[in-house]
């Protein structure tokens, strides 16, 4: 057949298809991006606005769409070549802009990742998947929104909508671009051989940490709702959850920058721990508090799920089960036992307990990876010769690295997201006045999430009467219903 007669999609190549690119890898990552967007967008927005007191709902989810948009423009601006560009300094990338079209459309490459020996030879090659820059920073940028959204999940129900507004693209730049770049980047962690395949480190202990310091810098929310703070709507709770959930496909199994075997064990393990958490951490609730919680079962599956994350693609599917149960009791023990004898964790207000289910199950899979790591799986994904776990041969250095690993996302943390809220504290209040948090929603938006009286009017009792006369005139009756405009008034029969 005459190439000219074949579609220009379907040519061996054509423009759009250069002899590095492939397909099936662009596709997959495409798509692995898309099912992380989707955790962050609808899933935590959803999540977090159904998990809240209802006068809480409107607040949180815009807490969680705000950063999403917000870090996609500060994260092409300047964010994602800080991250991901050429080497600054040891821990930083040069900042730059990921916008122009003859940046984009070339292969995409991770400059700082090339490592040399003294003698110049190559130790590490640079890392270059097989698909255009475009999707590389498009991939890149969920991650770093989902971070942002999981550490908001500590300041839910009191901290200023408004200050929020600057600290997230603050702790954007400042916070997640120096552990992104250290240990994923080409940073000095990275060719070191601390291992975080897929975010154990730079998204979930640094959301968990940062979190729970923001937490303490902004204060408590009112006595009244941390004493009480029951979700506003369950069922919708789980439709958030089960979007996290099975989001995580993409999460992990895009980590490897290739639709390959490693992407195919870490879909495979990232459910089977998730799954197991979830068990173990509900049949706990069952044993010492005699009903299985809903709420629990959402936090088992949490933090199992960050529990593999740092070895997803790195170690047997039996040791996935062995991570699950651990990811299901260790942060069950700190958030209900260890918590309540904490003079610490008591008095630092983390809304939705983040630190317990992304930094405790963050290093607990970091380390649990350092022990487990499997060799030839990997030989596929690691850049430094030779990474295994220590049960495999890979000595007590490795753990050493991960515990040190571990350190430093903590100590730069706390230090960039203290020094950050200080900053916004001269100009702006961190916490919203107790007047407004009595109120909720409607005085930091003059929105709220649910119409209870007619199309979104608030009933007001001394306009309309309250009680509907049954004369046995069904038309009487609905011409009263219209006036009043309300549903679920009392019918006088």
């Amino acid at each position: 057949m005459d190439n000219s007669t074949i579609p220009i999609a379907y040519q061996s190549n054509p423009p759009s298809v250069p002899d590095w690119l492939n397909k099936g890898d662009n596709a997959w990552q495409l798509v692995a991006a898309t099912l992380v967007g989707c955790q962050s967008m609808p899933g935590l927005v959803v999540l977090y606005g159904s998990i809240v007191k209802k006068k809480w709902a409107v607040n949180s989810a815009f807490m969680a769409l705000y950063a999403f948009a917000s870090t996609l423009i500060i994260w092409v601006l300047v964010g994602y070549k800080m991250a991901f560009g050429d080497r600054l300094l040891p821990f930083w990338g040069k900042a730059g802009a990921a916008l122009s079209q003859k940046y984009l459309i070339h292969r995409a490459s991770l400059p700082a990742t090339e490592h040399h020996y003294n003698n110049g030879t190559i130790e590490t090659p640079m890392t270059e998947p097989f698909y255009p820059q475009a999707t590389l920073v498009f991939f890149e940028f969920v991650f770093a929104a989902i971070t942002i959204i999981l550490l908001a999940g500590s300041v839910l129900g009191r901290m200023n909508i408004k200050a929020w507004m600057i600290f997230a693209p603050l702790w954007l730049l400042f916070s997640y671009t120096i552990g992104a770049f250290s240990l994923w980047g080409g940073g000095f962690l990275y060719h070191w051989g601390v291992i975080d395949y897929s975010g154990g480190y730079v998204i979930h202990l640094a959301s968990g940490v940062s979190g729970f310091t923001a937490a303490y810098w902004v204060g408590p929310r009112l006595k009244s709702d941390r004493e009480r703070f029951s979700p506003n709507n369950i069922l919708l709770m789980l439709t958030g959850a089960g979007m996290l959930w099975l989001g995580w496909s993409g999460f992990n199994g895009g980590a490897p920058y290739a639709a390959n075997i490693t992407a195919a064990v870490a879909v495979l393990n990232t459910h089977v721990c998730a799954a197991t958490s979830l068990l173990v951490w509900t049949l706990l609730d069952v044993i010492f508090f005699s009903k299985p919680s809903v709420i629990g079962a959402v936090q088992g599956m949490m933090t199992g799920l960050v529990c593999i994350t740092p070895g997803a693609g790195l170690v047997h599917t039996w040791a996935a089960i062995v991570m699950g149960i651990f990811a299901g009791c260790i942060p069950w023990f700190t958030m209900m036992v260890l918590h309540k004898k904490s003079a610490l964790l008591q008095k630092v207000d983390d809304t939705l307990a983040v630190f317990h289910t992304h930094a405790v199950a963050g290093v607990l899979g970091g380390v649990l990876t350092g022990l487990l790591a499997v060799p030839q799986l990997s030989s596929f994904d690691l850049p430094v010769p030779g990474e295994k776990g220590t049960f495999y041969g890979g000595g007590i250095s490795q753990l050493f690295k991960q515990i040190v690993g571990a350190l430093f996302v903590i100590g730069w943390n706390i230090f960039s997201t203290t020094v950050i809220l200080w900053a916004i504290a001269l100009f702006i209040p961190l916490r919203m006045p107790d007047e407004q948090l009595m109120i909720g929603d409607d005085a930091a938006h003059g929105e709220e999430a649910y119409a209870l009286w007619g199309d979104g009017d608030k009933f007001d009792a001394t306009r309309h009467e309250t009680i509907v006369t049954n004369t046995g005139d069904e038309d009487n009756v609905q011409r009263q219903l219209n006036v009043m405009g309300a549903r679920g008034v009392t019918i006088q029969l």
